[in-house]
Order: structure tokens, then sequence, then C-alpha cells
């Protein structure tokens, strides 16, 4: 059974977002649970748009981006109120900001875009990226 699609495709937001992660190296976008997926190409995914947190009080984050952490900068982001911990992928390393504008920072947003791109794409291109 498909997952029912849980995004607007002429949101802004995910359009800003489209641009930053599909400007990193051999970085595509597919489907998967009804929301955008951000991979390298035939790798691992490095960001999601949209996302929740599970629990008794669960929340509905239609416009955060799941994004894979570096565990030296967990703990300062998880004490940091504008990240959430997503259901699922939380416990693999992962963490969710919402995009509010106007408070959106976007060099951040691409700066966690970079960070969790390197954790997924293959060292030659990491490589590539740095030289």
């Amino acid at each position: 059974m498909a997952h029912p699609i849980m995004f607007d495709e002429h949101d802004p937001l995910l359009a800003r977002l489209r641009t930053l992660a599909l400007a990193l190296p051999e970085a595509e976008e597919r489907i998967s649970h009804g929301r955008p997926w951000f991979s390298v190409v035939g790798g691992t995914a490095f960001a999601v748009y949209g996302s929740g947190t599970k629990g008794p009080e669960s929340v509905r984050h239609d416009a955060g981006l799941v994004v894979h952490v570096d565990e030296d900068e967990r703990p300062a982001r998880v004490q940091d109120p504008r990240f959430f911990v997503p259901a699922y992928l939380g416990p693999k390393g992962w963490l969710g900001i919402d995009l509010d504008p106007p408070d959106t920072d976007w060099r951040e947003v691409a700066e966690l875009l970079d960070a969790s791109w390197r954790h997924a794409a293959p060292r030659r291109l990491v490589g590539l990226r740095d030289a």
C-alpha cells in the first residue's frame, strides 16, 4: 500500500530546500513514505522534508528538515529548542529543525545539509567536494 503524499509540491520552503540539497554532488530526490527524501545517487539518504515526533505528545513537523548530525554536535543541538528528535530516525542520530520563516537561517540549513550529506556520501565524493 502506497503512503499518501504529505507535502505540497508548490511549497516555497521545499523549493528553497531542494535548491540547497540538490546542489550537493550527486544528490537526488525521491518520494518515500509520502515525503521528499534527498540522498546520494544510488546511496544513502541525507535529508527528509517533513517529519514528526512520536509518543503521547507527538507533533507533526510538516515543514521540518530532518538530517543526520555530527555526534559531537548532537548534545548541543538537542538542547536547542528549535530542534526535535524525529520519530524512527532520531535513535539513529538524526534531528529535525522546523523551517519557519522568517526566522529560518538558510546558511545554517545549508551547513546542516552539507554535514548530513557527508555522512551519506562515499569518501571519493567528500574528497572531491573538499578539493
